[in-house]
């Protein structure tokens, strides 16, 4: 039989008849697995491993097999972890991810992967920014290495969540930062000198003050703008009312009995 890697050998019997020939009967046990195109397995160490390395993928394969312990899907085009995206392997201990094309990474991506993983290289991507939640409880040690990240109060909280890979932290470099001379300088380097989320803090600080005065400056504004209509409202009153009376005698004046019939007639 012609050898294919990337399906397991089955398992035929031989029969024997009762004419004592002997019949090979393809009784194959289909407990073969189809691996993702590009995939091959091996054994390291002992551990079932499945190689992807550039197999062209642009993301994560289905259909690998659940009792897998090493997975590296290195060198690849793999640009998003939507979450559970590894539930199906529950006995994982390494995965590497590393020299893809990754931005984006949903909490929940490595779910299932919590208790077993011991190592997760997530070296030479394009992470810019990645929410510290995604790792929670995660045990791995993590490489987070050669990625353009933005340096910021969100890295600092990250860096605080994660155990980083031995010899790892040093390649965690700002391609970004608020501060132009922290580009291109170490994070860890720049973290013992300084903490980025007092300064965000501070920053987050006085533009609630800016936004407070402003809306405290407009609250103030329309209220002197309503006395000094209700002001002006009350003086137009209260000159309507003061004119009353003239109006009244006015009338009363013009429009009063005439002379008394008495004295004219005596005339």
């Amino acid at each position: 039989h012609q050898h294919n890697e990337n399906v397991r050998p089955s398992t035929c019997l031989l029969v024997e008849t009762r004419t004592f020939s002997f019949v090979l009967i393809a009784f194959c046990f289909h407990s073969a697995t189809t691996f993702p195109k590009g995939c091959y397995h091996a054994e390291e160490n002992g551990y079932k491993t499945i190689r992807c390395s550039n197999a062209q993928l642009v993301e994560i394969p289905k259909d690998i097999p659940n009792d897998t312990r090493k997975l590296f899907l290195d060198f690849n085009h793999i640009t998003f972890l939507p979450h559970d995206a590894f539930r199906n392997l529950p006995f994982l201990l390494e995965l590497d991810l590393s020299h893809n094309a990754i931005t984006r990474m949903e909490i929940g991506a490595f779910r299932g992967l919590l208790e077993n993983l011991h190592s997760l290289d997530l070296s030479s991507n394009k992470l810019v920014s990645v929410n510290k939640d995604i790792f929670s409880n995660l045990k791995a040690k993590v490489n987070l290495s050669s990625n353009p990240w933005l340096c910021d109060c969100k890295l600092q909280e990250l860096i605080g969540k994660v155990d980083l890979m031995a010899g790892s932290s040093g390649g965690i470099v700002c391609d970004s930062s608020a501060q132009e001379e922290h580009v291109g300088k170490p994070f860890l380097q720049l973290i013992t000198d300084m903490d980025f989320c007092s300064v965000y803090k501070r920053t987050t600080d006085i533009a609630m003050l800016v936004t407070m005065f402003g809306w405290f400056a407009m609250v103030i504004s329309y209220l002197v703008y309503y006395v000094r209509q209700n002001q002006e409202d009350a003086r137009r009153h209260l000159e309507y009312l003061k004119s009353l009376p003239s109006k009244q005698r006015k009338s009363e004046d013009g429009f009063g009995p005439g002379p008394d019939c008495a004295s004219l007639g005596a005339d």
